[in-house]
C-alpha cells in the first residue's frame, strides 16, 4: 500500500509505503494508493486495559476476544493489560486483535481486592517470590494491588510493608520487568514510590511533594480519569464503611488537579481507560478527552495515548521498518480530539481493518 499524508508526531507531509506488514519510506513498486491526503497517526495505546474482564466480571477467552475487538475498532492497536484473571497468550496469536503486553495476574492479599481477579498471597512476605513468578510469565510488567479497603479499619490501607515492596521491586528489575500498582489513597504512596516502582495506576492520593519525587525517579502515572468518575457511586454503595465512603468522595473531589499538577512536576502521564468491569471497552478516546479537560493540550493528550505511550512501552510509531499499526484521519486530531472517533482507515499489522 501507498499512503500520503501528514505523519504524526512530526507533522511532515510525506509518502509512506507498507510492505510485508511494515512501514517504509522507500517507494514500493506496484503499491496501490489507499489515501492521497490525510493524517497518519500511530495506533492508539490503552496503557491500562483488561481484555479478559467485561461488564459482568472475568471472562473466558471468547469474551476477551469480544472486548479486544471493541478496543481495536475504537483505534486502540496496543494494549498494556494491567492484570488478567486468565492466560491471554491466545489473543496475542491473532493477527486481527491489538497487540497486548501482558502483566499477568494482580498480586493481592485475601479479601483485599476484587474476588476472582488476582492471586491472593497468604502472607505479605510472599510478595517477592510471587513477583518473580509473574515477571517470568509476563511480557515485562508486573501488577500489584497497592491499597484497597481494609474492612478491619473501615478505610483504604496499604497491603505491603515498605521493606517487602522494596525487595519485590528489586526482584522484578533484576528479572528485566517493570512494576506498576493500583493505588487510590495516600498512605500506600510513599512506600511504593520509595521502593522504586515504575508506574502508578489511578494515583488519586498524590500530592505535590510525592509528584516531585515521582518526577525525580522517573515514575509514570496512568490516572484512568474516566474510571475515577465512579468514585461517588462506590461511596454511595459503601454505607457500612462511612470513613471509606467519605475518603472516596474526597479523592474524587481532588482529581481535577491531579493531571495538571503531575505535568507541572514533570511526571510522564499516559492514557489508560481501565476498560473492564465498570468501564466498557472501546472508550480510550473518552480518556484522551478527559486528559485534555484536565490540563493537557489536545496534542499532549493524543501523545499520551499514541506515540509517547508507544515509546514508553517499547513499540515504535510510524518509522522506517516499524510494524504498520496506524490510523488515518481526514482532519487533524491534534486540533479536535473528537476526530479520533471516526478513523477513515485502521491498519493493523499491515492489514486494513477498516
Amino acid at each position: 500500500m501507498h499512503l500520503r499524508g501528514v505523519v504524526l508526531p512530526d507533522g511532515e507531509q510525506r509518502d509512506v509505503w507498507i510492505s510485508d506488514g511494515r512501514v517504509t519510506f522507500a517507494p514500493v513498486e506496484g503499491a496501490r494508493t489507499l489515501v492521497a491526503d490525510g493524517f497518519l497517526v500511530p495506533g492508539l495505546v490503552d496503557a491500562h486495559c483488561h481484555p479478559a474482564i467485561g461488564p459482568g466480571g472475568p471472562t473466558d477467552l471468547d469474551g476477551a476476544v469480544v472486548n479486544a475487538l471493541a478496543d481495536r475498532d475504537a483505534g486502540t492497536l496496543l494494549i498494556r493489560d494491567c492484570g488478567q484473571p486468565i492466560d491471554t497468550r491466545a489473543l496475542q496469536e491473532r493477527a486481527d486483535l491489538p497487540r497486548i503486553i501482558r502483566s499477568g495476574r494482580h498480586l493481592a492479599l485475601p479479601k483485599r481486592y476484587i474476588p476472582g481477579l488476582g492471586v491472593d498471597l497468604s502472607h505479605p512476605d510472599e510478595l517477592p517470590a510471587a513477583v518473580a513468578e509473574q515477571a517470568a510469565d509476563g511480557d515485562g510488567w508486573v501488577k500489584l494491588v497497592g491499597d484497597w479497603i481494609d474492612r478491619s479499619v473501615g478505610d483504604l490501607a496499604p497491603l505491603w510493608p515498605d521493606d517487602v515492596l522494596a525487595e519485590a521491586i528489586k526482584v522484578a528489575h533484576e528479572a528485566g520487568a517493570r512494576v506498576t500498582a493500583h493505588v487510590f489513597g495516600e498512605d500506600a504512596l510513599p512506600g511504593l514510590i520509595n521502593a522504586g516502582i515504575d508506574c502508578l495506576e489511578h494515583g488519586t492520593g498524590l500530592d505535590l511533594s510525592l509528584l516531585a519525587e515521582m518526577a525525580r525517579r522517573g515514575t509514570a502515572l496512568v490516572p484512568t480519569l474516566i474510571n475515577i468518575e465512579n468514585f461517588p457511586g462506590i461511596a454511595d454503595s459503601a454505607g457500612k464503611y462511612p470513613v471509606y465512603a467519605a475518603h472516596m468522595r474526597a479523592l474524587h473531589a481532588r482529581v481535577g488537579e491531579l493531571v495538571g499538577n503531575a505535568l507541572d512536576a514533570g511526571v510522564a502521564v499516559y492514557a489508560g481507560s481501565d476498560a473492564g468491569g465498570m468501564i466498557a471497552h472501546g472508550r480510550l478516546v473518552d480518556e484522551l478527552e478527559a486528559l485534555h479537560r484536565a490540563g493537557m493540550t489536545a496534542e499532549e493528550a493524543l501523545a499520551a495515548g499514541s506515540w509517547a505511550a508507544r515509546e514508553w512501552l517499547g513499540h515504535p510509531g510510524i518509522t522506517e521498518g516499524a510494524p504498520a499499526d496506524l490510523l488515518i484521519y481526514d482532519t487533524d486530531p491534534r486540533e479536535d480530539l473528537s476526530v479520533l472517533r471516526s478513523p477513515k482507515h485502521i491498519i493493523l499489522r499491515g492489514a486494513i481493518i477498516r
